[in-house]
């Protein structure tokens, strides 16, 4: 799968995006398919990213293809109490969470060699991406979860507590706690504006 690269939305764009997702998913629940159409487009992106953070890229296209047939199958039930997109990735963790226990007897690494081979000769930035995704992928998955919500995907931290079924006070510490990890791990590599909001 192709991601498209992330746009910037500030919280007014972002409210008015979930306002519409949510109305989509609304309608794709009482069978307008153009609607679910629609609804998968505008929300593959974030899915996509969510679960290839949380599971590793390999598994991505899959985990995202799951989430799609049990979001569809719960469609007709989703009354709208919260927003589309915070659903959704909360079926998205649920089933990256039974893939893991599934495969919890396998021997698994986040990254193949080809993968890094691939990557780190796609361009001079390349190499400092692949080392920052094998940094982040040494974060706890709480940790690495709520950063992804919050920092990555611009959920608020209040949205992020709901997709993780948790406080706010805990997707802010896990934020926290994720940053300061992720700046000891980098050390001098970390941008000074990202060092001092974590100091």
């Amino acid at each position: 799968m192709t991601v498209r690269p992330l746009k910037r939305v500030g919280p007014a764009g972002r409210a008015e995006l979930d306002a519409r997702v949510t109305e989509l998913a609304l309608l794709a629940g009482d069978g307008d398919r153009p609607a679910l159409g629609e609804f998968i487009r505008l929300t593959q992106p974030d899915v996509w990213r969510f679960v290839a953070h949380l599971a590793g890229t390999a598994a991505a296209d899959d985990l995202t293809q799951d989430t799609y047939l049990r979001a569809m199958d719960s469609l007709p039930s989703f009354e709208g109490r919260s927003t589309a997109r915070s659903w959704l990735l909360t079926i998205a963790r649920r089933v990256v969470a039974d893939a893991v226990r599934r495969d919890l007897g396998r021997p698994q690494t986040p990254y193949s060699p080809d993968w890094l081979a691939e990557h780190a000769a796609s361009g001079p930035d390349a190499t400092v991406l692949v080392e920052a995704a094998h940094v982040f992928q040494t974060l706890s998955t709480e940790r690495r979860e709520a950063f992804i919500l919050t920092q990555l995907l611009g959920f608020t931290y209040e949205q992020a507590a709901e997709v993780c079924g948790v406080r706010i006070g805990t997707i802010r510490s896990r934020v926290a706690r994720a940053r300061e990890e992720l700046v000891t791990a980098c050390g001098d590599a970390v941008p000074n504006e990202l060092a001092e909001r974590v100091g």
